[in-house]
């Protein structure tokens, strides 16, 4: 009786909830969301008695914003696709 226990507990395998796929995409859309708050990041003065225009660049506007909804797309994209079968 012992031994079919141990048997049943050898022959339960670990599933993750994503497969190798979604996780791949999971990471691309984090490096991507990442680089994109970097990206913002920046172009304040030291003294606060001067402006800076370098906080209205296109990186910062543009680019940058894009980048992080563009992760978040792969996000959701990762997150709804079905898993691979093998």
């Amino acid at each position: 009786m012992g031994e079919s226990k141990k048997n049943n507990n050898n022959s339960l395998k670990t599933e993750l909830v994503f497969g190798k796929h979604n996780y791949k995409f999971m990471f691309i859309g984090l490096a991507c969301i990442a680089l994109g708050f970097i990206l913002m990041s920046g172009g304040g003065s030291d003294d606060p008695n001067v402006f800076s225009d370098a906080i209205f660049s296109w990186r910062r506007i543009r680019l940058a914003p894009a980048l992080v909804i563009i992760g978040f797309g792969i996000q959701v994209y990762a997150i709804l696709s079905k898993p691979k079968t093998d």
